[in-house]
C-alpha cells in the first residue's frame, strides 16, 4: 500500500493509460490538480496527491446503491421422455 500517494507523473500516465486518445497538457493538468485540492478531493502530501478522506466515503455511497439484487434464472421446463410404444410383430399365414 503506498502510503504517500501517487506523483503527479504517475497520476498524468494513469489518466492517459486510461483514456487513450486524449492528451492532457501540462498546464490543463496542473491546474485540475490544483482545483482538486482545492475543492477537497485531492490532498497534497510532499510532492504526492492522496484522495482525501471525504472523497473516498463520497466515492464509496455511490458504488453501494449500483449492486441488484442476483435475478434467479428461469429453468426451462424438462421435457418429458415419451414411452416409446412397441409395434406388435404381424403375424404370417
Amino acid at each position: 500500500k503506498d502510503r504517500t500517494g501517487s506523483s503527479r507523473q504517475a497520476i498524468k500516465k494513469h489518466i492517459e493509460e486510461a483514456n487513450p486518445g486524449k492528451k492532457w497538457a501540462n498546464g490543463t493538468f496542473l491546474k485540475v490538480l490544483k482545483d482538486m485540492v482545492a475543492a477537497g478531493d485531492l490532498v497534497q502530501v510532499k510532492g504526492s496527491y492522496k484522495l482525501s478522506p471525504e472523497f473516498k466515503k463520497a466515492a464509496a455511497k455511490k458504488a453501494a446503491p449500483k449492486k441488484k439484487a442476483a435475478t434467479k434464472k428461469k429453468t426451462a421446463p424438462k421435457k418429458k421422455k415419451t414411452a416409446t410404444k412397441k409395434k406388435t410383430a404381424t403375424k404370417k399365414k
